[in-house]
């Protein structure tokens, strides 16, 4: 550990606390356990929080199953939501998860982002629209005045009356 071998050097408190960017209580708690029992007396305690409930094992089964889709998954649309990937982990795995620990999965440990499905009207006609832009835009693109400033009124720019 960097503050024991800080420490055995004769580096004071304070400057331990600054360097490894501690403050001075954990630092004083650091030299009383240096002191009682030198530098294995300041061996971490390992891991700090609760463990993972999910292997990287089970996240990969997880993860290629999301990848088939929500239909694939039993799902009547293919739009992946929060609840939905919750009960797919729950049923592939047996662990439950809420819907904010469920995005924490997907965000941090599979590096997943929101997306959100692009909009287009059920009506939209992708044939007529292509030849649209192909036939009658260049027409359109082309009439007089095309490239002039428009203006929304056809008055003249100052009237005798209005104050300049």
């Amino acid at each position: 550990m960097r503050a024991g071998a800080m420490f055995e050097r004769g580096v004071s408190q304070a400057d331990v606390a600054r360097s490894l960017g501690v403050s001075r209580e954990t630092a004083s708690q650091w030299a009383a356990a240096f002191r009682r029992g030198g530098i294995d007396a300041l061996a971490g305690a390992g891991r700090a929080g609760r463990l993972r409930k999910l292997s990287d094992t089970q996240l990969a089964k997880v993860e290629q199953a999301l990848s088939n889709g929500p239909r694939a998954n039993g799902f009547p649309t293919e739009l992946w939501t929060l609840a939905r990937v919750a009960s797919v982990i729950e049923r592939l795995t047996g662990v439950g998860y809420s819907t904010t620990q469920t995005w924490v999965i997907l965000r941090e440990r599979l590096g997943w982002s929101r997306q959100r499905p692009a909009r287009k009207a059920l009506e939209s006609n992708d044939e007529a629209i292509t030849a649209w832009a192909r036939d009658r835009w260049p027409v359109v693109r082309e009439t007089p005045d095309a490239g002039a400033r428009g203006s929304s009124s056809k008055t003249s720019r100052v009237s005798a009356s209005s104050p300049r």
